[in-house]
């Protein structure tokens, strides 16, 4: 099974030695080149082999838990390069990343960003060019890089960051549930289809569905913004140049999709939907609370690891739609370089192996779910391993479908402006706008705000911007 994603992309001018985990949970304190270039030499910093310190900044995903309880064994051991984790969740990463590099300060060695990121910082000469790093190190195989998330980190043929997983999004559901109830999920459901599943099958003791309503643009807004897409809404218009247009948030497609995501919420929706993301999502699913999830397709390997206790009980279906043919989106995490790290060849050394094959294959035997829940999605050779193929049956082609589908170029039924993007819009101002206008809308689903005077305000936010 070979993945064949060739999707293009348009771009407008991202035995025990000690790891230091630092769990953040809220904001870290953030220390405030011309040449975004690096050509990989050894000069002023560590030598292979000879040791070293450095500081990572990750998002607190299981995945990236694992790296980090492996890293002493796996990495440090054999390098002599300590590296001290600082663990962060996701809103909170952003800001003191983006803050932090932005500003010039040299708080991390390596970040971790994504796709709406990457592209920005890249073109900004925010972070280093890992091309050259990426093609003279034969262990971490260049080629082997699904190209469409390769690319989706690059800017005018640089990459700027390393994939350590790629995703798209899809609904999740337990089968044994929906089999029970006399249902069948269709393989591309609508979602009208989906939100009269989820009603069916909703008890006191099992919602629905769970869906973000945490505020963030990250969190509630991208789940949110798929949505939004397929039911022909928009945030801005697109002027002919690429630009920003106008505002669309008082469009009537715009409260059409948040008035079906709250009712849907209400109706079927998990226990304290205005505070849940990715991470509250998957332990309530986990925890037999929830019957349907849509999220995250890296979700699956943890769902089917060694140690979930909803192994082999879960069906994946693509992500509904209402106006449109597709509407998951495309995503990685990926580690970065900022531009004025003090040592980026040791940085890199990290790097390559932590999104490199190797790391991919040694993890297999080594993290607590088992091959299931190796980082997905970001090279061709991972699809080859026969104890994953084996492990991820049940959703490792879903995904790679999933990502194929993704309409990066094309999320909805009007152009937007930036670059390409699904959950999120490719301009710098769409960070602020979505944290503020996700305020807004949690807060609907919290019950604390109306939803015309929360789209009014995101009217007032979003139409700061362009036009």
């Amino acid at each position: 099974m070979t993945p064949t994603l060739q999707l293009g992309w348009r771009h407008h001018s991202r035995r025990i030695l000690p790891v230091l985990a630092v769990v953040a949970i809220g904001l870290a304190a953030v220390a405030c080149g011309d040449d975004d270039s690096a050509e990989p030499s050894g000069a002023g910093g560590s030598e292979s082999g000879e040791g070293g310190e450095i500081t990572v900044a990750i998002v607190g995903n299981p995945q990236m838990e694992d790296i980090s309880a492996l890293t002493p064994d796996l990495f440090t051991a054999e390098t002599g390069i300590e590296v001290n984790y600082s663990v962060l969740e996701e809103g909170a990463l952003r800001e003191v990343v983006t803050r932090d590099v932005g500003g010039g300060g040299q708080q991390f060695d390596v970040v971790m960003i994504g796709m709406y990121e990457a592209p920005q910082f890249g073109a900004n000469g925010w972070l280093t060019d890992l091309t050259a790093y990426a093609e003279d190190d034969d262990s971490y195989q260049f080629d082997d890089l699904i190209p469409t998330v390769r690319d989706g980190l690059s800017v005018e043929g640089k990459m700027y960051a390393s994939p350590f997983y790629a995703e798209s999004s899809f609904l999740m559901y337990r089968s044994d549930v929906l089999e029970a109830a006399g249902i069948t999920m269709p393989d591309n459901p609508t979602w009208d289809e989906v939100a009269e599943i989820a009603r069916t099958v909703n008890t006191d003791d099992m919602a629905g569905i769970c869906l973000r309503g945490k505020p963030g643009w990250g969190d509630l807004g991208a789940s949110f913004t798929t949505v939004l897409n397929t039911f022909g809404g928009t945030w801005w218009t697109a002027n002919e140049d690429g630009s920003v247009g106008e505002a669309q948030v008082d469009q009537p497609e715009f409260k059409q999709a948040l008035q079906f995501y709250n009712d849907l919420i209400q109706d079927a929706g998990e226990d304290d939907a205005a505070n849940a993301s990715f991470n509250e999502c998957l332990a309530q699913y986990q925890d037999g609370k929830v019957a349907m999830w849509y999220d995250a397709t890296v979700a699956a390997g943890t769902l089917e690891a060694d140690d979930s206790p909803v192994k082999g009980k879960n069906g994946y279906a693509k992500a509904p739609v209402k106006e449109t043919d597709a509407s998951g989106w495309l995503w990685s995490w990926a580690l970065a370089i900022p531009q004025n790290s003090p040592d980026p060849d040791t940085a890199w050394e990290y790097i390559s192996w932590a999104t490199g094959p190797d790391y991919i294959k040694e993890a297999g035997t080594e993290v607590p779910g088992g091959w299931a829940a190796i980082p997905p999605g970001t090279r061709a050779s991972t699809y080859e391993i026969p104890e994953y193929q084996e492990a991820a049956s049940a959703f490792a082609d879903a995904t790679l479908e999933a990502m194929e589908a993704a309409p990066i170029d094309n999320p909805g039924t009007t152009p937007r402006p930036g670059v390409p993007g699904v959950q999120y819009v490719g301009i710098p101002e769409f960070q602020d706008v979505g944290n503020r206008c996700t305020e807004e809308f949690s807060g609907v689903i919290a019950g604390r705000i109306d939803i015309d005077a929360a789209l009014s305000a995101c009217q007032d936010i979003a139409s700061q911007v362009g036009g």
